[in-house]
């Protein structure tokens, strides 16, 4: 069932704002890279691509409407630089919007949030690439192994498409506006994708679920019946 979902209990904060633009990386397979974001102060523009000083390097995999703001929990990112023996600071992975206060991988696919002027809507999954794990090799955070640890815990933050443009900043409330009620959340579509048969077949039924995840879902399902 869904319904519009009022802020108690469904509000978290929007802790940092965060852009980068392409930078010469040799440790990339196309020479650059945009995953080194820095936090603004100040208002953000946000239109149908994303954040005005933000600019994508390898448009074959990242951006688009679909794509256009990346966000991902300071909540995350602590756990991870516990666990990491690094400190992480915001926009460490790569994201544009860091939060706070709302569990952003328990968000269900289609799940509509305000921040500050901006009506954002969770659209599609991080998954884990080459340049991440480069990234953190290169700033001397982790080299062993880290697609398939941060694969495995399954918390990759959600891709956002933009609905109501405007502008956002540091400081603003994530407020969650509607909730489709279908119970299929970004970690259940990033499982899904990643081997697990049952959040596999749930994602076949489910249309905020994006076309590029159901058709890995069916092939993951055709091979293993």
């Amino acid at each position: 069932m869904s319904g519009e979902v009022g802020v108690h209990g469904d509000e978290g904060l929007l802790v940092s704002v965060n852009v980068g633009r392409p930078r010469p990386a040799a440790w990339t397979t196309i020479g650059r890279t945009s995953i080194d974001k820095h936090a603004v102060t100040g208002p953000v523009e946000v239109g149908p691509l994303g954040l005005a000083g933000d600019e994508v390097s390898n448009r074959r995999h990242h951006g688009g409407p679909d794509k256009a703001v990346y966000a991902f929990a300071r909540e995350d990112l602590d756990r991870w630089a516990a666990v990491l023996g690094a400190e992480l600071a915001d926009g460490a992975f790569g994201e544009n919007l860091t939060t706070r206060g709302v569990d952003v991988n328990a968000a269900e696919m289609g799940e509509r949030w305000r921040v500050g002027e901006v009506v954002l809507e969770v659209a599609s999954i991080r998954t884990p690439c080459s340049t991440f794990r480069g990234w953190m090799s290169h700033t001397g955070v982790t080299s062993r192994g880290w697609v398939k640890r941060f694969a495995a815990d399954a918390r990759p933050g959600p891709y956002l498409r933009v609905l109501q443009p405007g502008r956002l900043r540091a400081g603003d409330a994530v407020e969650v506006l509607h909730r489709p009620g279908h119970g299929v959340t970004v970690s259940d579509v990033f499982l899904g994708v990643h081997g697990d048969r049952e959040q596999a077949a749930r994602l076949l039924d489910v249309p905020d679920v994006p076309d590029e995840a159901r058709a890995t879902a069916r092939r993951l399902l055709a091979a293993r019946a």
